[in-house]
Formats: C-alpha cells, sequence, structure tokens
C-alpha cells in the first residue's frame, strides 16, 4: 500500500510519497512545488538521493490541476500499488480535532469554520482535500492536525488571562507546527531514550517561526498561542504584539480589520523591520544596515524567547534547532547561541553535524532536519490501524 503525505503552506505544496511496511512508513520519495499563486515551480528528490525534479516550471495553476500533476508524476513509483491514504496537515484542529481523522464533508466544514483563527493557513490546508475530493471521490483522506501535539499542555501554560467564558468558548493558547515538533521528539528518542528525558527546547525557524519546550517528548509550553500570529517574530508576522496598538491602529488610524490583519500577517516581521525582504537568505547577504537591525530583532526575539521556556520547564537541557532557517543559517544559531551563553549554551566552532554544542556546554545543541510529511505518514498509519 502507498501513502501521500500533504503538506499545504500560503505558497507551496510539499509533499511525500511513502509505502507501508511492518516497520512503519518508509519514504520513496519527496518534493514541493513553490510559488503557489505566482509562477509554480516543482522539485522532487528520490530518497536514494536521485534529483527526480529539479526546480522546474509548472504550467498548472490551480491545485486541482497541480495534484493531477502529481499523481500522474507518481503512478510510476507506485509500481502497482494502490494509493489508498492520502494525509494532510491541517494547521488548526481548535478544541476539537486532536487526533488524525477521516476528512468527510462534516468534518471539513467545521475544520472550515477555524479560518477566522488561522486566515493565512486553514483555506490552504483545506484547498488540497478539496481539489482531491473532486479528482478521486473514493480516496480516503486523512487529517493530521498542527495543534495536536501541543494538547498536552495544561494551565497556566495554555491559558489567557481573560474572562473565563471566553476560554469556555475556545479562547485558550493552541500552538502550532506539531508535526514538526512530533518528527523531533520521535527522533529523539530514536537516537536515545535519554535525549527524550531531558528539558528541551526546540527552535522551528522557518517563514513561520515558534518554540516548543519538551519534557519527555511532550509540549509544555510553545510561543504561538491562539492563531499562528503569537509569539517570536517571523518573515513577514510580527510575534507577540502589545494588543493595545491594534486598538491604536483602528481608531487613531482608522485601518479597518482587514487592513490591519494583512498588516500583521503579511508586512511586518524581517520583512516589515527590514523594507527589504522577509527571506533571511536575502537579508544576511545584504549590506543595508536595516537588515542588519532586522536580524539583530530576529535573534533577540528568538532568545529571549528560549529564555522564556526554560523557565516554564525549570530549566534547559538540549537546544534544537530545525526548519529552513534553523537547520541552514548557521550565522543565526551563532548569535542565538552567544545570547544564551549565561545559561551554559557554548558551541564549538568546529562541528557541523548534527550536534554543534561544545563538549564542555551544559547545554547540548543539535541540528534537526524535519519532516513533517513522515510525521503525517505516522498518523495516517495509526488510523488504519
Amino acid at each position: 500500500m502507498a501513502l501521500l503525505a500533504l503538506n499545504a503552506g500560503s505558497s507551496s505544496l510539499k509533499f511525500g510519497l511513502f509505502t507501508q511496511s511492518p516497520a512503519g512508513p518508509e519514504q520513496l520519495l519527496r518534493g514541493v512545488f513553490d510559488g503557489i499563486g505566482g509562477s509554480p515551480r516543482f522539485s522532487a528528490k528520490h530518497s536514494s538521493g536521485q534529483i527526480l525534479a529539479d526546480g522546474r516550471p509548472v504550467a498548472a495553476r490551480s491545485t486541482a490541476s497541480l495534484l493531477e500533476g502529481l499523481i500522474e508524476f507518481l503512478q510510476p513509483f507506485l509500481d502497482g500499488r494502490p494509493l489508498e491514504l492520502v494525509g494532510h496537515r491541517i494547521v488548526h484542529g481548535g478544541s476539537r480535532f486532536v487526533t488524525p481523522i477521516r476528512l468527510s464533508t462534516d468534518v471539513i466544514a467545521a475544520l472550515d469554520e477555524l479560518t477566522p483563527i488561522a486566515p493565512l493557513h486553514q483555506p490552504a490546508s483545506l484547498a488540497p482535500v478539496r481539489a482531491l475530493a473532486e479528482l478521486q471521490p473514493g480516496l480516503v483522506q486523512i487529517g493530521c492536525f498542527d495543534t495536536a501535539f501541543h494538547s498536552s499542555m495544561r494551565p497556566p501554560a495554555s491559558r489567557y488571562a481573560l474572562p473565563r467564558q471566553l476560554e469556555s468558548d475556545g479562547v485558550r493558547r493552541y500552538g502550532f507546527h506539531g508535526l514538526s515538533y512530533e518528527y523531533v521528539s520521535h527522533h529523539l528518542g530514536e537516537i536515545s531514550p535519554r535525549l527524550l528525558q531531558q528539558r528541551t527546547i526546540v527552535a522551528h525557524l522557518g517563514s513561520g517561526c515558534s518554540l516548543c519546550a519538551m519534557v519527555d517528548g511532550k509540549s509544555q509550553d510553545t510561543t504561538m498561542g491562539f492563531t499562528a500570529l503569537d509569539g517570536v517574530m517571523m518573515a513577514t508576522r510580527c510575534g507577540s504584539i502589545d494588543p493595545g496598538i491594534l486598538l491604536y491602529l483602528q481608531k487613531a488610524q482608522g485601518l479597518g480589520v482587514t487592513e490591519v490583519e494583512d498588516l500583521l500577517y503579511r508586512r511586518s516581521g524581517l520583512l516589515g523591520v527590514s523594507g527589504i525582504s522577509g527571506d533571511m537568505r536575502a537579508l544576511l547577504s545584504s549590506s543595508d544596515p536595516r537588515a542588519t537591525e532586522a536580524i539583530d530583532l530576529f535573534v533577540f526575539s528568538i532568545s529571549r524567547a528560549i529564555a522564556a521556556l526554560a523557565s516554564s520547564i525549570e530549566g534547559i537541557e538540549l537546544l534544537v534547532f530545525t526548519g529552513g532557517v534553523g537547520e541552514h543559517a548557521t550565522e543565526i544559531r551563532q548569535a542565538i547561541c552567544r545570547r544564551l551563553q549565561w545559561l551554559g549554551v557554548k558551541l564549538d566552532p568546529s562541528r557541523d553535524g548534527d550536534v554543534i554544542s561544545h563538549p564542555d556546554s551544559k547545554v547540548e545543541v543539535r541540528v534537526i532536519a524535519t519532516n513533517e510529511e513522515l510525521s503525517i505518514a505516522r498518523q495516517m498509519s495509526k488510523f488504519q490501524s
């Protein structure tokens, strides 16, 4: 049997093709459609390391046509195996959805109601679900939720200082990037049970950024909250902000709700501060002082959050970097860790592998390449069993 994992973002669609074995899902290949909404490009790589497509332009524009092309592309690799399950990363599951679930019409409608909480992500999560239901109505589709990993959070970490009725109505801290954190947690357990038991902070740094404090591999606290706007500075999102600023923008500057939403989700963060780009690679290569200022604020935001999360779990023994920036931006990791020397963090400049901390460091520092598609495939396997 073959499993297809889909991970849809606002402008990208990542995928992974897996076969089911007694040991669990085994990855055949993975890839991505980038630039959706503009000029899509397609990349794919076989598990053997063979490059199958390297950023080639795609004529398709709609989600349905992209998926139709993807299924056709995958046929030779299925080798006669039926494609029976497709799993989707669904960004927000709210209070109701904390385990994988078959995406029926009623479930999709319920998830659609959460769009106001995740306006940038929820429609993108559901678009491939609807497109596949039209293309292959008999295909079983499973929803896997980014918020589910944080269902282990308890008050006070999950609570806002708001009237209790609002919490009863679902206004609470949910957290996101859960599929990434689940992968890291599982990977640490595979390396050593000792690592899994440690007080761990994982920094998922990409276009969207968040951090998670774990004990025994379970989420205890995280930086994102009710929405994916909260927490640390991101590519185009501001992170935590004085709520009075929002009132000021509406009352004094006359901004409407849609304008404020656009400002917070699409025009803030690295892009807003630099005025240049939300892409960390562009900022690191720029000599413009505004780029440096944006990077400094980003590093400050991340290091401050790590210190705060260490307080939540009463210490830190392991720090993990993951996500595009966390995995590849050495300068950013080094700058963050320099600000954390007082916590006992010490990097070894000669190390460039999974473990990058100095042997004398009080905190072990690792870099782990995340694989959300594999997390989705594992959840599909549990659903099937």
